[in-house]
Parts: C-alpha cells; sequence; structure tokens
C-alpha cells in the first residue's frame, strides 16, 4: 500500500546498508535486479535483497524524520525490535530474527533493521484462495498464538520500551486522548467531546484489569506468513504494547461483523464467549480501534475516497454498538 510514511531508499544507500550489516564482501554486485521493494504494509518501506552469497533478507527502514506521524508511531522501530526479543526470548512464537539494528540515522536519515527473508505466503492476501476448512485451520492457530504472547508479563501498562501506566484504565484513556489529539491536529471531522464524553461514561470497565500482559494488537492474518497451510512467522510488531489482552485484533469481530468470523480464532485462543464486563470492554476497544483507522488516513497521504469511506463506516458501526 501506498504511504508517505515509506522511507525509500537509492540502490547506493541499500548497498552502504548490507555493507554496514553483513560486510563489504555481501555487497551485490552488476546492475542484476537485487532488490525489491515489499509492498504489502502501510507504514515503514521494507526490501527484500539478495546477497551476494545468495541469501535473501530483508531491510526495514522508519520512516523519514520529516513525516509526522500518529503520536503512538514515534519510536516505533524500537518498539518493534523491543518486541522481537520478548517473543523469541520467552515464546515458541515465530518471529524472525534480527540479524543488525542501527538506530543512528546516518545512512537513509532513520534507524533500520535487517532480517532473515521468511519464503512463505501471506495469509491476507492467500485467505480468499484456501477453502473453509484451510482458514479454519489457521484461524485456530492464530487464536493459540495469540494466547501465547499474552502470556508475557510487563511491568507497568504502555509501550514497551518504557511503560509509564501504573493503570490500565489511565493507559487506555491516554491512549484515546493521544488519536483524538491527531485527530484534530489535522482537521478529521468527528464528534471529539462526544467520544470523549462517551470513554469517560464507560471507563470503570477498564478497572477489571490489573495484569499488564504483551499485546501484539495489529496481528491481523496480513501480517502472519503461512507455508503448507502452517504459520510460520508473524511479522510487523512496531505497535505492540503492555494492556489488556482482549484489545487483540482476533476479538474485533465478537461485535463488528465485518471484520470477519471470530469463531475459529476464540477455539484457538480457548475463550468461547465474553462475559458482560468483557463485552463492555471490547466496545471502547473497537472505539479506539476506528478512530485509529480513520484518523491515520489522514497521515499516509492520499488513501483514497473508497477507504476513507470504509474506515468512517467502521467507526459508525463501533458507536453503534454502545446503543
Amino acid at each position: 500500500m501506498e504511504s508517505i510514511t515509506k522511507n525509500r531508499q537509492s540502490l547506493d544507500t541499500l548497498r552502504a546498508m548490507v555493507a554496514r550489516a553483513y560486510g563489504d564482501d555481501q555487497v551485490p554486485s552488476g546492475t542484476a535486479e537485487w532488490a525489491h521493494e515489499l509492498r504489502h504494509g502501510w507504514f515503514n518501506v521494507a526490501y527484500r535483497v539478495r546477497l551476494r552469497d545468495g541469501r535473501h533478507v530483508v531491510f526495514k527502514i522508519a520512516p523519514p524524520p520529516g513525516v509526522e506521524v500518529l503520536t503512538y508511531e514515534r519510536g516505533a522501530m524500537a518498539n518493534e525490535l523491543a518486541a522481537l526479543e520478548l517473543i523469541r526470548s520467552r515464546t515458541g512464537v515465530p518471529v524472525p530474527a534480527v540479524d543488525f539494528a542501527d538506530t543512528s540515522g546516518e545512512l537513509g536519515g532513520a534507524g533500520w533493521f535487517s532480517m532473515p527473508y521468511v519464503n512463505a505466503d501471506n495469509y491476507g492476501v492467500i485467505r480468499s484462495t484456501l477453502s473453509a476448512c484451510e482458514q479454519d485451520k489457521l484461524d485456530v492457530s492464530l487464536g493459540r498464538i495469540t494466547r501465547e504472547l499474552n502470556t508475557i508479563p510487563g511491568p507497568a501498562f504502555g509501550p514497551l520500551t518504557d511503560p509509564p501506566y501504573a493503570t490500565w484504565r489511565s493507559c487506555f484513556v491516554a491512549m484515546v486522548e493521544s488519536v483524538l489529539d491527531d485527530g484534530a491536529r489535522r482537521g478529521v471531522e468527528l464528534d471529539y467531546a462526544g467520544v470523549r464524553a462517551l470513554v469517560a461514561a464507560h471507563a470503570d470497565c477498564l478497572d477489571a484489569v490489573t495484569e499488564p500482559r504483551f499485546v501484539e494488537w495489529d496481528l491481523w492474518d496480513s501480517n502472519v506468513l503461512t507455508r503448507d497451510g502452517v504459520i510460520v512467522s508473524v511479522i510487523d510488531h512496531e505497535r505492540a504494547f503492555y494492556g489488556d489482552p482482549l484489545i487483540e485484533a482476533g476479538f474485533v469481530a465478537t461485535q463488528l461483523p465485518s471484520f470477519g468470523n471470530p469463531a475459529a480464532f476464540l477455539r484457538g485462543y480457548g475463550k468461547l464467549a465474553l462475559t458482560p464486563g468483557e463485552q463492555a470492554r471490547r466496545r471502547l476497544y473497537n472505539l479506539h480501534l476506528t478512530l485509529v483507522m480513520l484518523v491515520e488516513t489522514a497521515y499516509r497521504g492520499e488513501p483514497g475516497p473508497q477507504h476513507a469511506g470504509w474506515t468512517r463506516a467502521r467507526l459508525t458501526e463501533a458507536l453503534a454498538q454502545f446503543r
């Protein structure tokens, strides 16, 4: 997907990154095609690069410093590196290893890191080509993986690198406030006072969450790589934080049918139904998610009227749940 946050680089800069990460002897030679942009994501730019010894690796590069991003996206690459380290050291969930990370900004004007390329299919891309049985199996696996990620405890609520909140309520309210501030800064049409009043009226249910847990939050099927019907890697961890596991993407469709059928995910996760208190929290989480989806369109460039209309319809759908 196209976005102004994608920090595209010249081949010369990519060669310099290869030299720094893998050594001068791995810098590709000649004019043959050795670098290809991976175009699926909507935030960072990523390149698949063939090293001189034939290995394929991925370089992921943060947005340029001159491009404004949403408040919660600031420092996203450092957050992703922290997430990858936690996942690899605390779980058996398959994620790529980090070969090299450079936060100096000397190359490309921003932070970047490299990792092995995973030769697999993107589940979000191939889902429609799979049978219902194949989709069910993968969704069950996704539920199990999500639950395993949620077993990682956190010291407090908030970003992985420095979580500042002692309570989940204070953390979540701040998350909503930040996206509302982002929307106001870009003039996004919203009932700001109404949203704030709605969150304040229902925030008591958040006090039931007392243990910070690792939350991937962005674990949609489009961030899952599969091979031969098995999940072989989970990618794009920059939005992870310590919070309530119920905020995970797999639970969205329990109240918003436009996001699919959650039954297989719930079976894999081991939670077949939500309690009334969990349903109340989930309504708030869907409101926050759809606010982010709408406001971020103002920070990505020109997403087009169809996408903007779809995201506004999802916000309307989330607001309707409170009635």
